[in-house]
């Protein structure tokens, strides 16, 4: 497959073959997932498939799935767009702290928020803990984007509308809410794909769905037709969200009449409302943020199984960074050329790389760790139980997060002065390496800290596929929280958090401020 659109300005040009080869490797590992599903149905067959899928455990795992995942979208997405609203439409008092501490929630694992809320009572397990709980976590992946794209909007339409009488729901409704779609699509379509393919935070719960059904398949009998059946109907699931996401994404602009034109918008006062939606705040970010922590300080200092995983501290650090550091050079690798692809190329196999982030969005990590595991076990059984094979899922799962970590960097590189080393003389491999990649190394830089940081807080690929003997401290967190050993577990969760509140802080500076008005 080549690339072979030019646009008639000479810009675009069909791309290196070497290029267009390294780009087929991740379009090859991505197929693998769907691969082994194809030759675990044929196994069964058709009869047995059909018996499988007709269960009536199969069918409450499809209700349970279905409900948890429309649940915690739905309150996630009204969360969102209600904080949105809130810290950028109106006169909130703090409201720089509130936009920020709004943020703050996706520095808590959703494994690690289960595991505190779950560790206070019982009462928080099971579905309805479940939907409170991943909303709480789930939630900020809303009201970001929601937030940001508020703060981009012309705000002259909105004037216009008011000025022939429309009030201030109407032109919520009719004005504010198409332009607000193409971010509040793209966030409640986020939320919908994790929750579909979650599976720490629910097994902490005691919720069964397809993800917790497959992993516990997979346990009792190794190698397991069931858990490959049940990953049909999940992957079934998960594809069309993942391609719904695509269209959303595709489809996004904000709406400005002329370059430049943003103003400050006026704020609406709060009037009686005002202590009210301060109340609702508090006890928002104090449900998602305080109540977490202050139980991970109350397990750091009490509790029976205090002490007990202190000695796994430093090996579980350790093997946290042996897989992450290598697994995100990795990823970043496989990532780069896809980006140069999409960025200087146009043609069917650019256009495909391009898309690949929203289907590589839509692979369930348990899917992919099960894949992994039968084809290493069937087909190059001397990578079985090693770093390579989970490498390779890291590869396939964070491939997006690599891609549009790089995608700034590149799209601001000199193209035009690679074209004249390669007019001089120069091979695109040596006009590449001397030209290119110094422009882009500061984004690679950016791309390989947040791949690790990221990495380092991966359960579902891990726990599955980590050589015999490597802990990290995700694995540890769900070991210690599995045998109801949370005092055990808070080291782990401790430093979980820890690691991921400096990214998450930056991330949300950078997302509020990206459409500030001059």
């Amino acid at each position: 497959m080549t690339s072979s659109a030019v646009s008639s300005d000479g810009r675009y040009r069909a791309p290196p073959i070497g290029l267009a080869a390294t780009a087929v490797i991740p379009v090859f590992l991505i197929a693998l997932p769907v691969l082994y599903l194809v030759l675990r149905a044929g196994q069964v067959g058709l009869a047995g498939v059909w018996t499988e899928l007709a269960r009536a455990r199969t069918l409450g795992l499809l209700l349970n799935t279905v409900v948890l995942a429309a649940s915690v979208t739905l309150c996630s997405t009204v969360i969102g767009v209600a904080v949105a609203w809130a810290v950028e439409r109106t006169a909130l008092p703090g409201r720089g702290a509130w936009r920020v501490m709004a943020g703050l929630p996706l520095a808590v694992p959703a494994f690690v928020s289960s595991y505190t809320w779950s560790s206070l009572s019982g009462a928080f397990e099971g579905m309805a803990g479940a939907i409170f709980i991943l909303s709480l976590s789930s939630y900020p992946l809303v009201y970001l984007p929601v937030a940001a794209a508020l703060r981009g909007i012309d705000s002259s339409l909105e004037d216009v509308s008011r000025s022939l009488g429309s009030g201030v729901r109407k032109t919520f409704i009719r004005v504010i809410l198409p332009q607000l779609q193409p971010a509040l699509g793209a966030g409640a379509l986020l939320v919908l794909t994790h929750m579909l393919a979650e599976f720490g935070a629910l097994s902490l719960l005691r919720v069964q769905t397809f993800t917790t059904a497959i992993f516990e398949s997979y346990q009792l009998q190794f190698d397991n037709a069931s858990a490959a059946l049940l990953s049909v109907v999940l992957m079934a699931l998960c594809l069309p969200a993942a391609y719904a996401e695509m269209r959303v994404r595709g489809s996004a602009s904000l709406l400005r009449v002329g370059r430049g034109s943003a103003r400050v918008v006026p704020l609406a006062g709060l009037g009686h409302w005002k202590l009210p939606v301060l109340a609702s705040l508090l006890t928002l970010v104090a449900a998602a943020l305080a109540v977490p922590a202050v139980t991970l300080v109350y397990w750091l200092v009490q509790g029976q199984s205090l002490g007990r995983g202190y000695a796994d501290i430093w090996p579980a650090i350790q093997g946290s960074f042996e897989l992450a550091v290598p697994g995100a050079f990795f990823t970043t690798l496989l990532a780069l050329p896809l980006v140069l692809l999409a960025t200087r190329y146009r043609g069917r196999l650019s256009s495909l790389v391009d898309r690949l982030p929203y289907v590589v969005h839509g692979l369930p990590g348990l899917v992919v760790a099960l894949a992994l595991v039968f084809l290493s076990l069937h087909v190059t059984p001397f990578l079985y139980q090693s770093a390579v094979v989970l490498f390779i899922a890291y590869g396939i799962l964070f491939l997006p997060l690599a891609q549009s970590a790089l995608r700034a960097s590149v799209e601001l590189a000199p193209a035009r002065i690679e074209e004249v080393a390669r007019s001089l003389g120069r091979g695109p491999l040596r006009a590449f390496v001397s030209i290119t990649l110094p422009a882009i190394a500061p984004g690679i830089g950016a791309a390989l800290a947040l791949m690790t940081l990221e990495l380092m807080r991966e359960l579902t690929a891990t726990l599955m596929l980590a050589p015999t003997g490597v802990v990290t401290l995700a694995t540890e967190v769900w070991s210690h929280t599995n045998d109801a050993e949370y005092a055990a577990a808070a080291p782990f969760a401790a430093l979980l958090v820890l690691v991921s509140a400096i990214p998450v802080y930056i991330f949300t500076r950078r997302t509020l401020t990206l459409y500030d008005a001059p």
